[in-house]
């Protein structure tokens, strides 16, 4: 299958969350910073958030009221023409199509404006397609009960030629990758601080609606100390036995 190159991007505290209180700790601040220097090593063009992910700082909450009758949209996929254009994409994974934007384009601080690519399965509501299409948001169906990363992949490099793309949580949106087999390269940057596993969110999290999955193995590829007793860990999965 032609797909794009695909890294798992996260910063992690030292008992392994991904979120919490150790965000504001002085001594995880080096770690930060870099984490989000070490994005552009990558020279990915997209990165997919999960739809909880994509709630805590990406999308405007989600779509309360969709218009009925003739304001329904094929369940197909849609490219926006201005969107193909942009170069830089967030992949927002959304499998029954919830997630509202007011704007096709997400700018965060330090980063290139990126447009919104909705991953949904067909479980999503024609209404709610046509809403996306209204708002200049590209669509892409990718499974039925639930998402299928490997065919999200294929239509990424198709549509919009999409060769290198980056994962970066949550916890169960980067296992529904690395239990696919698609992830070529983890990249964990370590934060010098615990916070006691306030949230109990970890890189990887199995869900109760994926299927059952046994431990993955990586090697590792390179371990390099950043300044404020940091490291930096790349890790390339292990061959399967």
């Amino acid at each position: 299958m032609e797909r794009p190159f695909v890294v798992c991007h996260m910063l992690a505290s030292l008992d392994g969350e991904i979120d919490g209180a150790f965000f504001g700790a002085p001594q995880a601040a080096p770690a930060l910073r870099v984490y989000g220097e070490l994005r552009g090593y990558y020279g990915c063009q997209a990165t997919v958030y999960g739809t909880t992910t994509m709630l805590g700082g990406y999308a405007d909450g989600r779509v309360t009221a969709l218009p009925k009758g003739d304001g329904a949209a094929p369940l197909e996929d849609y490219a926006d023409p201005e969107g193909r254009k942009a170069g830089n994409f967030i992949v927002s994974v959304d499998p029954k199509g919830e997630l509202a934007f007011s704007s096709p384009i997400i700018a965060k601080k330090g980063r290139a404006p990126a447009h919104v690519i909705e991953a949904v399965t067909t479980q999503a509501a024609p209404e709610y397609l046509a809403y996306l299409r209204k708002a200049g948001v590209s669509c892409l169906v990718a499974g039925d009960e639930r998402l299928s990363c490997a065919l999200l992949l294929e239509k990424l490099q198709s549509a919009f030629g999409i060769n290198r793309l980056m994962v970066a949580g949550g916890g169960v949106m980067n296992w529904s990758f690395l239990q696919e087999g698609l992830i070529d390269e983890l990249s964990l940057v370590v934060a010098p601080v615990a916070d006691g596993g306030t949230t109990s969110v970890s890189i990887f999290e199995q869900a109760g609606f994926l299927p059952p999955c046994g431990p993955a193995g990586f090697r590792l590829k390179e371990a390099q100390a950043l300044e404020g007793d940091a490291l930096w860990l790349r890790y390339k999965p292990a061959p399967t036995p």
